[in-house]
């Protein structure tokens, strides 16, 4: 339990963890304190926006629209890594959660993730979370399908570790969306406990020291011509083209493109000729140890469009040691297709 930050606290908290901090004119007065409690607060909540190309997002979430009246959270994260102040006090993000997350947040009692939700807004035992959180809206364009750029997943961290130093609080004090309410998904594209482990090695360190001992290693790599992808099975996608690879972790012509203990963020760009419209190619990243199949993340599904077929995936994860990332496709077409290119470009962060 904790009295919320004033204005003044909140922006020396985030410029002291090292964040590029915008404040967006008026947002100190900006709240909705006048239709509920702000306070006391208990952790930070991680959301994504689903805005289109030319959308003003900070904007949105400042104003919010004619369905939900803003602040639309406290801050909006855009992909250059700016975090733009856009409220102070109660804003329209959280809404109705489960009880029993959030007693697990307030004593960060949890292993690897909150307990189950099972509650939302307008059930009978809906908890108000728009009181106990501040809210990061992380700009995404593809309903978190959008690739998280490193600065934006690096100032998400930051500005998350950033409130819950001024606090006192652990890393288990963040938590998603997705994990507060039952009909949510979002934050997309990365795993909140990777993120929170990520918090935790910021917290561990003094304010603003993270970025500069934990600097990336760039890893860039390609396929080496045109291949055919016959359907019905999971293909690792063999990157024998090495233009960078600083962290030495790719084989000459192998798939493992990040090699743990490490984290990485980037994309995974790929292009398919001879996809029928509507049909579908999945890809997932999976994790490998001496050869064998360890694990497998989310799906992401490729449709066709009748011509050629292009598409920009996120790749952000943890890896523990002596596991060996890879990028998997599986043709789920009734005929061959042919994997035209396909680019990985990625930032790895290596650990001891």
């Amino acid at each position: 339990m904790a009295t919320p930050l004033t204005a003044a606290r909140l922006v020396a908290a985030l410029r002291a963890e090292g964040c590029s901090v915008r404040e967006v004119a008026g947002w100190r007065t900006n709240n909705r304190n006048h239709v509920g409690p702000w306070g006391p607060v208990h952790g930070v909540m991680i959301h994504h926006t689903v805005t289109g190309p030319g959308t003003d997002v900070v904007g949105l979430i400042y104003h919010g629209h004619s369905a939900l009246p803003g602040p639309l959270a406290t801050g909006c994260i855009t992909k250059d890594g700016v975090v733009h102040l856009t409220g102070n006090g109660r804003a329209n993000h959280a809404g109705g959660g489960d009880g029993d997350v959030l007693n697990a947040v307030i004593g960060e009692s949890y292993g690897t993730y909150p307990p189950p939700t099972h509650e939302h807004d307008g059930s009978g035992g809906a908890v108000d979370g728009n009181a106990r959180f501040y809210g990061w809206e992380c700009e995404n364009r593809g309903d978190g399908r959008d690739p998280w750029p490193p600065a934006q997943y690096l100032a998400m961290v930051k500005a998350t570790a950033a409130v819950c130093r001024a606090h006192g609080w652990g890393h288990k004090s963040a938590i998603g969306h997705l994990e507060w309410s039952d009909w949510k998904v979002d934050p997309r594209g990365f795993d909140m406990a990777d993120f929170r482990r990520d918090v935790a090695d910021a917290l561990a360190l003094p304010a603003g020291v993270w970025e500069g001992e934990d600097m990336p290693q760039y890893v860039n790599l390609g396929i080496a011509g045109p291949y055919q992808l016959a359907p019905g099975a999971w293909d690792s996608v063999e990157f024998a083209e090495e233009w960078t690879d600083e962290t030495g972790d790719h084989a000459t012509g192998g798939s493992v493109f990040a090699r743990g203990p490490a984290r990485f963020s980037g994309t995974f760009s790929v292009h398919i000729d001879g996809l029928p419209a509507g049909a579908v190619v999945q890809a997932r990243m999976s994790e490998y140890q001496d050869e064998e199949l360890r694990a497998d993340h989310p799906i992401h599904e490729v449709a066709g469009t009748g011509g050629g077929t292009f598409v920009v995936l996120p790749v952000t994860k943890r890896l523990a040691s002596g596991r060996g990332m890879r990028v998997r496709l599986l043709n789920q077409a009734a005929v061959p297709v042919t994997v035209a290119s396909a680019v990985l470009t990625v930032l790895v962060w290596k650990e001891s």
